[in-house]
């Protein structure tokens, strides 16, 4: 195919080689040796060395002439290389030249050019309507030239010139066409023809033309703004637009800018814009014209003039038979028929909204459902513009599924499912040695892929485009077609316009559109009235123009009676080609494994199966993160029912059991599984101090849990920096709901993975939905309630440590009341058996370091109250035991016992 992308590249001719320059005469050479020779006879007197004296002259002369052999020679070469580049280049710009013609005639065709090509026929192309052929002459060339020899120079003259090409001037000038009558109106009558031909009759109508040719001139009653004037030089209107006259002599009418001048039948002259053109004209008898304007009536017909009215869908299974081949309605000479297999694979339907795209696709679906078996062929259907065009048909046995863009995930499951369909067809046709679905003997019937509104599916997820190029280029060996409907066809990309030949276009608003679905603008010509919807171009891969078609619109009645029909038939289930969704909760009963600690059923649409999820064995244990009401308690309750009774240790709730159990984590046997619920709320209940030490601890258990053969299973709604360090440790993480994206991302999740309306206990498990299982076993799965700490009453020497407040006073008194002594803190008071020293934190600084170094039993209590200065009263750098503060507990320290216990003081109400 030839281009004019090259007419853009100069042709290149070799600038000569400059001619060397013409050498003086070379004097010195000739008197040195004339010279020297007179010295040597002076020398030797010998007259011998005088004949010397003519070497000079001799080698002077020689050189003068081998430079003119010199010059002649590349005189010679040049005008070799000259003439032989000329001889390449003229070839070349006669080749261009005619790329260049070509080029023009296309862009600016004239009737010839129309009737050759009917597809031009009211085709927008930019610079078209605004000028008309008057002939074909002489027009100034684009072609370049480069190069500055004369040679090159008369071969830019000829090349600037370039021969039988259009010769247009601007359809509102005006033009008269002067000489006798019969050509003049020959001339004329093509020049309307073309004009007639450029622009459709819904842009320009034509007055005054002879009644007898008006009433086959379709623009004769033409409704477009255009207005052409074909009558009388005389009587042209002042709105006439573009008046196209003939005179036999005389002044053209001065609303005619361009004339002309008829000297022969093919000769003639255009005057315009103050230059005279020769050109030959276009003549078009009256016959030749009658056949145009009938051409023309055709293809109006065709667009405005639909048939009838459409078939009744009972008559749609007179359609002949073919691969999966149904008639869809009636067009110009019966019914209209295509055929999924022979025109396909695949198809693309475009038209606006209302045009009738969702009839179209159901009346599709039900002809072939009526006509194949669900062993033949089956349906899924895609609805993604949030109506329920497919519910009628989802009681045909044919169809697997129905989805819609009202349940988005639902959609883009079955989408995605469609992976492993091609997989599991791949490995059918591999079993049965076929390299295509038709030679299985109908080991798998076709499965046709139904998309409404497939550019919105496409852009609110754009990775869905490489699924159905995948399928696209993948599907006539594999039996899956694609049917895919949208309102314009800037939504489909090239991989999938390359493998879908089959289109259908109904009413669109641009041309632009309907030339890229079915190579024409008729689609953007269909009317957009009530009885029109349903209006449609069809064109498949063998047809050479759209063909008309008007959809028959399928009832209600007859899809139940095929649905009835088909099920009397006792065909066999249709296999889905995706499973059911999860469910939104999943029993630890019903998937439970001896021995294994089983979390939930992921959901494997690529792979078509849910497979149950287990814990590894050599796993260092699971997080749990989420937000509130997500359903991490229940995980950690359905985890930790798969383990003994006496390998369990849930961490309470309580800060202060919490501290026990997480203190004594570290004499833990292997195969203890430790679950703590809501790690960041419990590192959060706790003071700095206390919560740093747990962490730390966790932090520790956490990083040899795998070595030591524990299990840690935790959650959290946060995950902070200290919960970030714990958790880091174990890899596997299950991410469930998030208030946000960004907090669905920093609890470890894809951004691309967040949905706030997953239901509890469901989330992300190593990429793969998971439902996470339930357990309604509650006995020992949940942590029982603390143990209180016991009450406190001196029976040894004891200091007690307290602010001067109500809670102290109240302690001091119950003790009292037990026959205690009490005495308050001096410079000298001694620890001594049955009394009890209180002070202030201030007071006692200092003062039970050392105690108890006579061997003598001495206890301090130190109320929780005074925690921060816990560690400057005692001397010890131990952290003591977390003592919630208010609730009347203290620490309890010993000089017999290293362990710092808890206590209650008496006196208060105690929680």
């Amino acid at each position: 195919m030839q281009t004019t992308a090259e007419l853009d590249d100069p042709i290149r001719l070799p600038a000569p080689a400059p001619e060397p320059a013409r050498p003086g005469f070379p004097l010195w050479a000739a008197l040195v040796p004339a010279v020297g020779a007179a010295v040597l006879w002076q020398v030797t007197g010998s007259p011998t060395a005088l004949w010397f004296a003519a070497i000079g002259p001799l080698a002077a002369v020689a050189a003068v002439l081998d430079a003119a052999r010199v010059r002649r020679r590349h005189r010679r070469t040049v005008r070799r290389e000259t003439a032989s580049a000329l001889a390449a280049a003229r070839p070349d710009v006669a080749r261009r030249h005619a790329i260049e013609r070509a080029a023009r005639w296309r862009v600016t065709p004239d009737v010839a050019g129309y009737l050759a090509r009917p597809a031009e026929i009211w085709r927008p192309v930019p610079g078209r309507g605004s000028v008309v052929v008057v002939g074909s002459g002489t027009a100034p060339s684009t072609i370049r030239i480069d190069g500055e020899s004369e040679p090159a120079r008369d071969l830019r003259r000829e090349a600037a010139r370039l021969d039988d090409a259009p010769v247009g001037v601007p359809l509102t000038a005006g033009i008269a066409v002067v000489g006798p009558g019969v050509a003049a109106a020959a001339v004329a009558r093509a020049l309307i023809a073309q004009v007639c031909l450029t622009h459709p009759p819904d842009r320009m109508r034509v007055d005054g033309a002879p009644e007898d040719e008006a009433a086959r001139m379709p623009h004769a009653g033409g409704r477009g703004d255009l207005r052409l004037w074909a009558g009388a030089a005389s009587a042209i209107p002042a709105d006439a637009d573009a008046p196209i006259v003939c005179i036999d002599a005389g002044a053209p009418p001065p609303r005619c800018a361009a004339v002309i001048r008829l000297r022969a039948a093919d000769d003639a002259v255009l005057e315009y814009d103050g230059a005279a053109v020769p050109l030959r004209p276009e003549v078009l008898g009256r016959d030749a014209a009658d056949a145009v304007y009938a051409l023309m009536r055709e293809q109006q017909a065709a667009l405005t003039a639909p048939p009838a009215g459409p078939a009744n869908f009972g008559d749609l299974a007179a359609a002949p038979s073919g691969g999966l081949r149904v008639a869809l309605g009636s067009g110009v000479t019966g019914l209209a028929t295509v055929d999924l297999v022979d025109d396909g694979p695949h198809a693309i339907v475009v038209g606006v909204t209302g045009s009738g795209k969702s009839e179209l696709l159901v009346t599709w679906v039900a002809a072939l459902a009526a006509r194949f078996g669900p062993d033949r062929v089956v349906f899924l259907l895609v609805d993604f513009k949030g109506g329920r065009s497919f519910d009628p048909l989802t009681r045909l046995p044919h169809v697997t599924g129905v989805v819609t863009d009202l349940d988005e995930s639902a959609a883009l499951r079955a989408i995605d499912s469609l992976t492993a369909e091609v997989r599991h067809r791949e490995r059918l046709l591999a079993e049965h040695g076929a390299r295509d679905v038709s030679e299985t003997d109908g080991a798998m019937p076709r499965l046709v892929v139904v998309v409404d509104e497939y550019a919105a599916l496409t852009t609110a997820h754009p990775a869905l485009h490489a699924v159905f190029a995948d399928i696209a280029a993948r599907g006539r060996a594999l039996g899956i077609h694609l049917v895919l409907a949208t309102q314009r066809a800037a939504g489909f990309r090239e991989a999938v316009l390359a493998n879908a030949p089959l289109r259908i276009a109904l009413r669109v608003s641009d041309p632009g559109e309907s030339r890229a679905v079915i190579g024409c603008i008729d689609a953007a010509a269909i009317p957009g009235g009530p009885s029109d919807r349903g209006t449609a171009l069809v064109r498949g891969a063998a047809d050479s123009e759209p063909r008309l078609l008007r959809v028959t619109r399928c009832p209600g009645e007859a899809i139940d009676e095929i649905a009835t029909v088909t099920r009397a038939a006792g065909y066999a289930e249709v296999r889905r080609p995706w499973l059911p969704p999860l469910p939104s909760t999943v029993p630890l009963e019903q998937i439970g494994q001896p021995g294994r600690i089983v979390l939930g059923l992921a959901d494997e649409p690529a792979e078509q199966r849910q497979s149950v999820v287990v814990l590894d064995d050599d796993a260092p244990g699971l997080v749990v993160v989420g937000r509130s009401g997500a359903g991490r308690s229940s995980i950690l309750r359905a985890v930790a029912s798969q383990v003994p009774p006496e390998r369990r240790c849930w961490v309470p709730a309580d800060p202060e059991s919490a501290w026990d159990a997480v203190t004594a984590l570290a004499g833990a046997d292997p195969g203890t599984v430790v679950a703590i619920d809501d790690l960041d709320l419990l590192l959060s209940r706790l003071p700095g101090d206390h919560a740093a030490e747990v962490a730390a601890r966790l932090e520790r258990l956490a990083r040899e849990a795998r070595g030591r053969g524990i299990w840690l299973i935790c959650s959290a709604q946060r995950v902070s920096a200290a919960v970030g360090r714990i958790i880091d440790h174990i890899p596997d993480r299950a991410v469930l709901a998030a208030a946000s994206r960004a907090e669905y991302v920093a609890l470890g999740g894809e951004a691309q993975h967040h949905d706030v309306r997953l239901p509890p206990g469901r989330g992300r498990w190593g990429g793969s939905l998971v439902q996470f299982a339930r357990t309604s076993a509650e006995d020992g799965v949940v942590p029982a309630s603390p143990d209180q700490p016991v009450t406190f009453w001196p029976r040894h020497a004891t200091g007690f440590v307290a602010p001067a407040v109500d809670r102290t006073f109240a302690a001091l008194e119950a003790w009292r009341r037990r026959g205690t002594e009490v005495v308050e803190l001096g410079a000298a008071t001694p620890l001594r058996a049955g009394c009890v020293v209180w002070g202030t934190p201030d007071a006692w600084v200092g003062r039970w370091r050392g105690a108890g170094s006579d061997g003598a039993r001495r206890q301090l209590v130190v109320d929780a109250a005074c925690g921060p200065d816990v560690r400057l009263v005692t001397g010890s750098r131990e952290l003591p035991p977390y003592a919630a503060p208010g609730r009347s507990r203290a620490w309890l320290f010993d000089t017999r016992s290293e362990r710092v216990r808890r206590v209650v003081l008496p006196g208060a109400q105690q929680t």
